[in-house]
Formats: C-alpha cells, structure tokens, sequence
C-alpha cells in the first residue's frame, strides 16, 4: 500500500465513482481517499448520497463507474475481492440488524467463528473483550430484545469490532435512538477514534464530528461539494450549500 506525506498509507480510495438507481443519478464522479488512522464526518442533506457512499465501500451497492479500491483489493464483481474487503471492513447501521433469538454473545461470536474460522473460545474471548470495551460486557447472555437501543447499537458496533476490521463505517448510527441513548454510543465511537481506528462515519451530530472527524466531507446531490477540517468547515464553510445545511442544523439544536 502506498504511503504519503500526510500521514498513513491509503486505505480507502474512490476514484471517478458514479452510482444510478433507474434514473436517479446517486453518486457522480466522487473522489474521495481515506487514510490509515484517518477519521471522516460524511454530512448532508438527506438524499445526497452519503449512505450510498459507504454502501458501495464494502460492496452493498455496486456502482456503475470508476473504481473502490479498499486495503490493496480492488472492488469489482470478483467475490473473492468483496469477501476480503468485508473482512477488513466493519459496518454498523441504523438499525441494530443483531438476531433476535440469539443472545448478545452468539451474535459476536457468529461471523468469527464462519470467516475468520475461530474455534469457540477463541471467538468467545473475542467476543467478551470487545463487549467490555463498548461497555456492556455484562449483558453478554441476554437477547439483544432485553436490552435498550442504545445499548443493542453498542452490541452492533462490538460484533463488528470482532471481526478485528481495519476500518469501520458508521452509517447514522444513532439516528434511530431515543435523545437520551445517543450520548453513549457516541462515546463509544469517540473511544475507537482515540484508538487510531480508521472511520468513515455519516451522521447528523455535529458535536462528534467537531471532536472527532479529521475531516469534514459534505455532500449535496451525489456530488462531494466541499471537504475541509472540522475548525475550518464550523467556522467558514466555503461553500453556500455547506452554510444553508449548517444553518440549518443550528437553528435546530
């Protein structure tokens, strides 16, 4: 992988990217290159393709044009490459997708135990390390139905943790939670971002991105209108379609 002079080697990179639903024009000519270590706030009115964006990183959307190349695999209809880079990536959604009718420590443990071919206990110990670093590895036995939203999102982002991902992508995780839940999945992405992990993360709370991002990426339109640090992007966004979103978010906070 190649290195550069601004920090890590390239660990995302999208070239010429164009996505189509029908007619709907989703994602045109995106760029974008993400850095080991580096921490991206995807924001944005909605419809402008963020979620698209981190949709077709690990291959949940395929895209019509241009390349995703991801940790050195280059993202084409080979499975193999799409197996790979889903090893390397984990995604945590809006909603929880954990399975009901198995409990918070099964749900972990599955995908080590099919992918990575860990044996019981090894996935297990996996398992129980992260759930205590999200914080929650007492509710290790309980079904994810037990447990309020905020914490099945931690277990959602534990699970993902256990595939020891080189990168994560956070797709609005926590705009499905009651106010009072998002604050302690927050913290837990803020703890991973200390922890050097690389993050893509789309999301409407502007406190974390200002604490956490290392870039600001905005987007309008399926298009990457403007991308500058967090101090830079708060302070004098430079481009009027960044300053009508923003307006906007602070007149509702």
């Amino acid at each position: 992988m190649e290195q550069s002079q601004q920090g890590g080697a390239r660990m995302i990179e999208m070239r010429k990217v164009e996505k189509w639903y029908g007619a709907f024009h989703a994602l045109k000519s995106v760029d974008l290159t993400v850095r080991q270590g580096e921490r991206i706030v995807l924001c944005g009115p909605s419809g402008s393709g963020k979620s698209t964006l981190i949709r077709c990183i690990n291959h949940l959307e395929t895209i019509q044009d241009g390349e995703i190349v991801v940790s050195g695999h280059r993202l084409n209809d080979s499975q193999k490459a799409v197996d790979a880079v889903r090893r390397e990536v984990g995604m945590v959604f809006q909603q929880f997708n954990l399975f009901p009718h198995k409990t918070v420590l099964e749900n972990c443990i599955l995908a080590p135990m099919r992918v990575r071919k860990l044996s019981r206990a090894d996935a297990e110990a996996t398992a129980r390390r992260y759930l205590d670093r999200v914080r929650i590895g007492n509710q290790a036995e309980k079904y994810p139905a037990q447990l309020s939203g905020g914490q099945q999102q931690r277990v959602a982002i534990a699970r993902a943790l256990c595939m020891e991902p080189k990168a994560m992508l956070f797709d609005e995780p926590t705009s499905a939670l009651d106010p009072e839940m998002v604050k302690e999945v927050l913290d837990t992405m803020i703890g991973l971002a200390r922890d050097g992990m690389t993050m893509i993360c789309v999301t409407h709370e502007m406190g974390f991105a200002r604490q956490v991002a290392d870039r600001v990426i905005f987007m309008a339109d399926g298009e990457i209108v403007e991308e500058n640090d967090p101090d830079t992007f708060f302070r004098n966004p430079q481009h009027e379609r960044s300053r009508a979103f923003l307006g906007e978010i602070l007149a509702h906070h």
